[in-house]
């Protein structure tokens, strides 16, 4: 493309490779400054981009943190607790907001939504309708939908990436269970991935047949496809979350390195608050608590995190081999991060740095974001950030959509001009679906199974529906080892940050059906008497002057 003059000009962006990574902590990168993992390829994406230091998820299991993701919605406001919450018909998603600009909105991989059932036949929406299909893919177009959860229990009996093992040699119902997340052990038997034993030992599948290979695959093989039109592309891998197995070489790559120490304390273990104790408690706390535990699988992990280094590499590279990286945003990022026995705590479901914290990095090929390039950000960036930041770079507008979006683009950020408006972020977590809340009692109201997080600069507020709230000095206290909250000196703190939290809770967009504009247009003078509705007047020259807008 060239001007008039015969100097090229900077093409308009038209795509967005979106990136998004199952279970990755914030801190399991080389450009975040690993001791010794080198992810170079991702580190080459901060070096072009903004690499954001302080970025949060809303929802701190899987499917409520992507349907904020998806929705640009707080929890509280989309509705999706939990990863079996299904998220209403009613809310609009990135599908939805992107197909208005006439970008098609693809998914290779998981999302982890579930579809609102009863909401179709409630309105009697036909199952196998576009309409539905749109609406049970969360407002994706399917290229290839993989939750990456297929235990025999519950695998379908098409599921793609299984007719793909079988078709190179990996027979059997479910080769996804058998092959991809299976090893065989030192004794030479079959061993399942879920055990926690089998990490140390490579995946029966090699690497080029891994879920990690297969739907990067499928991302390039999409973009090789898509041609000129214009795409938002959900890369949405299913590791480095559990079952804990990889290919060779990754299975033993770090099995020589010495792990970094667990974030926790002796003292943490005599804490009183029900909830915190109950996750220790947990069958997956006392597992991850084990120093055998973390031996075994932080390599593992990690071997997960450089496989999607390297596979990327290979897109990234395709992506410059067909000129797409001239006109396609990069965003990297997770779901939420993973405790590995931090906290004497696994897996994920409450509030600490471990899990709601994560990596984000955007690249913005266009020349207003060279001032920023190479950059980290201390701003407070949350999830929601992300679709309105797509809308602005896509070419839409967000100020029209106010009434579904709670967050905010960060493309001023990424140009330089200013920092975000946000002074804390905020994160909900749902434990009522976990077993460990049987330990707090059957008469425990489900619904107040949780907590909400207030984390600004310093700060963590934890307002917990069931034990004591939580109070967190990062300045003092960055690891997050001593609660705070029945200090004394910090009584006028603790005060502030809750009427935050209620003013923050009082201001959730629930009512989206009318916008703000709407609502202004219902109060020019005169407007109700124009429309017929004449309430109030005394006489015909009293209408007469409210008609011009004469209030009184």
């Amino acid at each position: 493309m060239t001007t008039i003059d015969g100097n090229a000009a900077e093409p308009g962006l038209r795509n967005v490779l979106f990136i998004m990574c199952d279970q990755l902590r914030w801190d399991a990168l080389g450009c975040v400054g690993h001791p010794f993992l080198e992810t170079p390829n991702i580190d080459r994406l901060a070096e072009k981009g903004v690499r954001f230091d302080r970025a949060f998820v809303n929802g701190a299991v899987c499917g409520s943190s992507r349907m904020s993701y998806y929705t640009g919605r707080y929890v509280v406001s989309h509705g999706s607790r939990w990863n079996q919450v299904p998220l209403e018909v009613t809310q609009k998603t990135m599908g939805d907001h992107l197909r208005e600009l006439d970008v098609r909105t693809v998914l290779v991989g998981k999302t982890h939504m579930a579809a609102d059932e009863a909401a179709r036949k409630r309105l009697a929406i036909p199952a196998n309708s576009p309409e539905w299909m749109f609406l049970s893919e969360c407002g994706f177009e399917a290229e290839e939908h993989d939750d990456g959860l297929h235990p025999d229990a519950r695998v379908p009996g098409d599921l793609p990436y299984n007719e793909f093992l079988r078709s190179h040699g990996f027979d059997g119902d479910n080769p996804w269970h058998t092959a991809a997340n299976s090893v065989i052990d030192a004794d030479g038997k079959l061993c399942s991935g879920w055990l926690l034993r089998s990490a140390p030992f490579p995946a029966v599948v090699p690497d080029e047949l891994s879920e990690t290979a297969y739907m990067t695959d499928r991302a390039i093989e999409f973009i090789r496809r898509a041609g000129d039109e214009r795409w938002c592309l959900h890369l949405s891998y299913i590791k480095p979350h559990w079952p804990y197995v990889v290919s060779a070489p990754y299975h033993d790559m770090y099995a020589g390195e010495e792990m970094p120490a667990p974030n926790r304390t002796e003292a943490e273990l005599e804490t009183m608050h029900p909830v915190i104790r109950a996750l220790q408690q947990s069958r997956i706390g006392r597992a991850m608590s084990r120093p055998e535990t973390r031996r075994l699988v932080l390599p593992t992990y990690l071997g997960l995190v450089k496989q999607i280094d390297d596979h990327l590499g290979r897109l990234f590279g395709e992506l410059e081999r067909l000129g797409r990286l001239d006109d396609t945003m990069v965003v990297f990022t997770s779901d939420h991060g993973e405790y590995m026995g931090d906290h004497w705590m696994g897996e994920k479901d409450w509030i600490n740095e471990e899990v709601v914290r994560v990596p984000m990095i955007i690249v913005d090929p266009r020349s207003q974001a060279d001032v920023t390039r190479g950059t980290t950000s201390n701003e407070l960036v949350e999830a929601i950030d992300l679709l309105p930041t797509f809308i602005e770079a896509l070419g839409g507008e967000n100020e029209t959509r106010r009434q579904w979006l709670e967050g905010e683009s960060l493309l001023p950020l990424l140009r330089g001009e200013r920092g975000t408006r946000r002074e804390f972020a905020v994160c909900e977590a749902d434990w009522g679906f976990l077993e460990m809340s049987n330990h707090l009692g059957a008469t425990t109201e489900p619904r107040r199974r949780r907590a909400t997080m207030l984390r600004n600069d310093r700060f963590k507020y934890v307002l917990s529906e069931i034990g004591s709230n939580l109070l967190y000095d990062l300045d003092e206290d960055p690891c997050e080892q001593c609660d705070r909250f029945d200090d004394p000196s910090l009584e006028s703190v603790v005060a502030d940050l809750h009427e935050q939290l209620f003013e923050w809770f009082r201001s959730r967009h629930h009512d989206t059906t009318y916008s703000d504009e709407m609502i202004t247009a219902t109060t020019v003078p005169g407007g109700t008497a124009k429309r017929g509705i004449m309430i109030g007047y005394w006489d015909e020259q009293e209408l007469s002057a409210g008609m011009r807008g004469e209030l009184f």
